[in-house]
């Protein structure tokens, strides 16, 4: 006769006894099983993931050079050094910020030439002491140039150059103009000119 749906089968049925074995055989495999698990792992598991028991890494992002620390190659005299603009981004897509500064002497009459310089930072980051590095010069006080507008977008520095086509010219009215541009290409940074109808000589 075949038992119905439902009915209690007396031999089938497990005794006390017999449940108490079994758990406390489970018991003791979970114990075991956490004694064997190494000290040290920590495991994260996100939706589904794999536990993971690699440490965590990540570095938080290097800050981009300040102007004000580095020590720029500019004889100013008795004058102070003025940081006139900055503008921060990748330019070499390296995936570190550099910074493009435009410097020149502090002076309260006429206009002081120029300095345009590219910083890194400095080679051993975790000396505080360390300043800046100059990686590229792209305008020298030398070269008697002054900057009226500057920028920087992507990878693309861009000036407007004012400078002096002969002596004779008062040195606190430029006549001569010079729109430019600098990317980093094959290792260096390429200046490239406008346009000779965007270059225009002042009347």
């Amino acid at each position: 006769m075949q038992p119905l749906v439902g009915q209690d089968l007396s031999h089938s049925q497990p005794r006390p006894m017999h449940w108490l074995a079994t758990a406390t055989a489970i018991s003791g495999v979970v114990a075991a099983a956490s004694l064997i698990q190494p000290p040290d792992a920590t495991a994260t598991t996100s939706h589904g993931a794999k536990p993971s028991y690699r440490a965590n890494t990540a570095q938080a992002p290097v800050a981009a050079p300040k102007p004000e620390e580095a020590d720029f190659p500019v004889n100013c005299g008795p004058n102070r050094l003025d940081v006139v603009k900055k503008a921060t981004g990748d330019l070499d897509l390296d995936g570190t910020a550099e910074t493009v500064a435009v410097v020149r002497c502090h002076s309260d009459f006429g206009t002081p030439p120029s300095g345009v310089y590219v910083l890194a930072q400095p080679t051993a980051p975790d000396e505080p002491e360390a300043p800046p590095r100059i990686v590229a010069t792209l305008v020298a006080p030398s070269q008697k140039l002054s900057v009226e507008r500057f920028a920087l977008r992507g990878d693309t520095i861009s000036a407007t150059l004012l400078g002096y086509s002969s002596l004779d010219v008062p040195r606190c009215c430029p006549d001569e103009r010079r729109n430019v541009k600098w990317q980093w290409r094959e290792g260096k940074f390429i200046e490239t000119e406008l346009p000779s109808a965007a270059n225009t000589k002042s009347a």
